[in-house]
């Protein structure tokens, strides 16, 4: 029985567009959006405890051990599968925290892929995927195992194929609370829904995100990076906020623009990926595997 997985990858995703159409009489919002991968990843430890016992062995500043999203991932599926396992988490940071990256999501979701192989628990993508729509609307997005076009509040997820662009990815450093830019009274409610064809196709359409106005209004940071980033493209923000992005066809287009990137803004650069890398990591017993995808 493997007892240990090391270095189990979450990667980021930026949302290349975002438009919200809409509002359910929950409060919830409904959004279509394009989920994309990218090859900057929070990576996370996991060995297996015969105990029972869920604990994350590093400290995290600003996220109490009970309320971190991987400990309560695994308390989760330990509950769901009725696991006698535990797990010591380990959780090596890379992503910023309310930085629209999905890292919290991520690391969830890989918590749930690793303890679901550590512990045999059997559970098919489906089954996870609902699983993880308990902690979050993008959890269930990083298990689905490709890129994909996303509606509802995040959880109708259609594959899509994409560009295999790199991006510069600035940190404006700031971080944008979700519920602040959800409930503000200047965010657009209404935009037209969209068709996957329409994204598939570069329709005549303003891929925007609709967050964006209303992050920049009460962020000017925000604002100010992607007035800088538009130089050089059609830069916007990922997410709720707060970082922003630009794509380029190369990575030598990319390096070029990294380097003039102000000393005041932390930035990077990461390649498009079509396929979650935690599949190259579980093998054969991947649950995209089982789904019927072919995983690069």
């Amino acid at each position: 029985m493997i007892r240990t997985l090391k270095q189990c990858p979450a990667p980021a995703k930026l949302n290349l567009f975002l438009h919200v159409t809409g509002r359910r009489p929950d409060g919830y919002h409904l959004l279509q959006t394009a989920f994309q991968l990218i090859d900057r990843c929070d990576y996370l430890d996991v060995e297996v405890r015969d105990d029972g016992l869920i604990h994350r062995c590093n400290d995290i500043p600003g996220v109490p051990a009970d309320s971190d999203l991987i400990v309560r991932a695994a308390r989760l599926l330990q509950a769901h599968g009725g696991s006698s396992l535990g797990a010591n988490l380990t959780l090596h940071k890379q992503l910023p925290m309310g930085g629209g990256l999905g890292g919290g999501s991520s690391d969830a979701a890989t918590t749930l892929l690793a303890l679901n192989h550590l512990w045999n628990t059997g559970l098919t993508r489906a089954e996870l995927m609902q699983l993880g729509l308990q902690l979050g609307a993008d959890v269930p997005f990083f298990l689905f195992g490709e890129n994909a076009f996303a509606e509802g509040v995040g959880e109708e997820l259609q594959p899509l194929n994409t560009a295999e662009d790199w991006f510069v990815v600035l940190e404006p450093g700031v971080q944008v609370p979700t519920p602040a830019i959800f409930s503000a009274k200047e965010l657009t409610r209404g935009t037209k829904p969209v068709r996957i064809a329409d994204f598939s196709s570069d329709a005549k359409i303003h891929w925007k995100n609709d967050l964006q106005t209303v992050a920049c209004a009460l962020f000017p940071q925000v604002d100010a990076a992607i007035q800088w980033l538009s130089q050089y493209g059609q830069a916007k923000m990922t997410g709720s906020g707060a970082c922003v992005f630009c794509a380029f066809a190369d990575e030598t287009a990319a390096d070029t623009v990294l380097k003039q990137v102000p000393d005041r803004w932390t930035s990077w650069k990461a390649k498009a990926l079509s396929r979650h890398p935690m599949a190259q990591k579980l093998g054969s017993k991947n649950i995209w595997l089982e789904a019927g995808l072919t995983l690069k």
